[in-house]
Formats: structure tokens, sequence, C-alpha cells
């Protein structure tokens, strides 16, 4: 498995990453381990999960069960700031929740150290020089050995790197966003400043919520128990004219090169400069090692071009 630095830090990381949303909630204990052990012996090392995933801590529990002495192996990632109960008062980014929510992922993930924490998404109640101060107090401890952000628009992503270096503290290294053939929003601007600012690009939903896998087709019988067959805000949101005409431009674009879609999702997201690790979620370990082996497909150049040609009009807003 290919490693390559998050953006201009020295954490190294596996091209492909594990995301851990679904244990502690779809999957049970013994369905963990295998999906997790799979991945280990694929030489993923990038497992992320946040403290909201699992129904508040269940994901984070799991993995700090399975991971065992396994633990120094991997680069483990989580997230704060959703809430993590059902009044949502417990929630944010402010240096009174943070100090708890950091205890509670390290305790729950059975570590002394998390390698990446990262901001879930933006809290407008609390300034971000709070939790800058309190993260770099975390990093300084060695609780946490770098930070990131997820979900931030690009203006916010540039206003917290200006503010930790004014206050000489640590910076976020990466962001983590929706990012797949079929959403590429983010090269308007969060892409850009990203580059100019050397931050990595972890991107969720590679696969567009499995439209991108290929086991879907239009105006035939959906995949039973499959997301977009079960979970109708995601079909809603992807099951669009517009989507289904650019996935078969893509499949015929996938045919006549001896590839599949998969193959092309993985391959097309690990030739964008600014990706470090592609966050892909799995239920059974098959998945785990067709993400795994997605990659081996070389895009030439033209190829690329040609991919923007049947994928960009459908992708970005405007």
């Amino acid at each position: 498995m290919e490693q390559r630095n998050l953006g201009s830090s020295g954490l190294r990381v596996s091209v492909v990453g594990l995301g851990c949303n679904n244990f502690g909630m779809k999957l049970d204990l013994e369905r963990t381990r295998k999906v997790v052990h799979k991945a280990l012996d694929c030489g993923i090392t990038l497992f992320d999960t946040a403290d909201s995933y699992g129904n508040h801590g269940g994901s984070e529990e799991a993995l700090g069960q399975v991971l065992g002495h396994r633990r120094k192996d991997i680069v483990l990632a989580t997230k704060f700031g959703l809430p993590m109960d059902a009044e949502e008062t417990r929630k944010g980014a402010s240096r009174r929740y943070l100090l708890s929510a950091v205890e509670a992922s390290l305790g729950r993930l059975k570590t002394d150290w998390i390698d990446l924490y990262q901001l879930h998404r933006p809290d407008p109640l609390t300034p971000i020089e709070e939790t800058l101060r309190t993260l770099d107090d975390l990093v300084r401890a060695g609780k946490v050995r770098y930070i990131g952000c997820s979900n931030l628009p690009a203006w916010q992503v540039v206003d917290a790197l200006w503010t930790a270096k004014q206050a000489g503290g640590t910076p976020f290294i990466c962001c983590q966003d929706e990012y797949s053939l079929l959403v590429r929003d983010i090269e308007r601007e969060l892409v850009p400043a990203m580059s100019a600012h050397g931050l990595g690009l972890l991107p969720y939903f590679p696969l567009a919520s499995g439209l991108l896998t290929g086991k879907y087709q239009r105006n035939a019988a959906m995949p039973q128990n499959a997301r977009l067959t079960v979970m109708s805000r995601f079909a809603d949101r992807f099951l669009t004219t517009l989507h289904w005409q650019t996935v078969e431009r893509l499949q015929d674009f996938c045919a006549g090169r001896g590839h599949s879609l998969l193959e092309l999702a993985f391959s097309w997201l690990g030739s964008r400069p600014q990706v470090a690790s592609i966050i892909a979620g799995a239920t059974e370990p098959n998945q785990v090692e067709q993400n795994a082996k997605a990659l081996a497909w070389k895009l030439t150049s033209d190829d690329l071009a040609e991919i923007d040609r049947l994928s960009v009009r459908s992708s970005l807003p405007g």
C-alpha cells in the first residue's frame, strides 16, 4: 500500500484509509473485528472515526477493543464537535467542552494519544482562537500529534491558518471534505486554498454513497440493504437524472479500457495532487480488499482530461 505525507506535515498515511462510521452501529464487535483485521492485512494505516459515530461513542469503543497491540501500527484519526447527546448540550469547539471531549475519546479508544484530531464542523458560537489555543495545548501535552478540520469553507480554513500562525500555535495540516467524481464543489475555492497553504485532503464519500460502485443501474431493481436503497436522504440527493447520466458516461469510459467504475472512482481521487488518503467505509472484509486494490489504474493526462469532460458539468454548481 502506497504511503503519502499528509499535506506538508511529516505524518504518513496509506493512500486508502478506512472510514469507521459503521462501527458500533451497523456492525457489531465481531464484524468490526473482521473489517479492521482485513484493513491491517491490506496495509491500510489510516483509521478515521469520530466521537459521534456509532450512536455517540460506539465506533471509538469498538476500535479501542479491537486494535489492541496493533494501535501503535496505525494512524488513528478522530473528530470532535458534533452533538454527543440527544439534548445537544455536549457539542462544539469551546475550550471547556474540548478538554472533556478529548479525554472521553482517549478513554474509549484505549490509547494515550490521538494521531490526528479534527474539528468535525464549524462552531459558530466559539471563536477559532479559543479552539486553536486549546488544540495547541493538547499537542504540547502529547495527547494529540496533529490537528485538522472537516467541512469548513475555504475562508474559515485560511482564517484558522492565519490565526494559528499569528499566535505561534499548531496549525491544521489537512481538511476532510466530501469529494468524488460526482461531487467536486470543493475545487472552486477549497482545493486552491489548500494547495496554496500545503494542506492535505482526506476525501470522504469517494463512491458517492455507493453510486460509483457500479452496483446501481438506472431503471433496474435496487440492491437489497444498500445505502441508496434504504436511506432516502442519500437516495434523494444522489439518484438524480444528471448523476445517472454522468455515471453511465463514466461506465462506458471504463468499459472501453477494461476497468470498473469503482477502480475509476479511487484512481481518479488518487491522482489529485492534494489527496493524501481516501476515506472509504466498509461493512465486509471483501469491500476493504476491493477498495485497497482499486488504485492500480494509472490514469494518463488524456484520461484525466476526458474524465473532466464527462463528469465536471454534473458536479460543479452554477
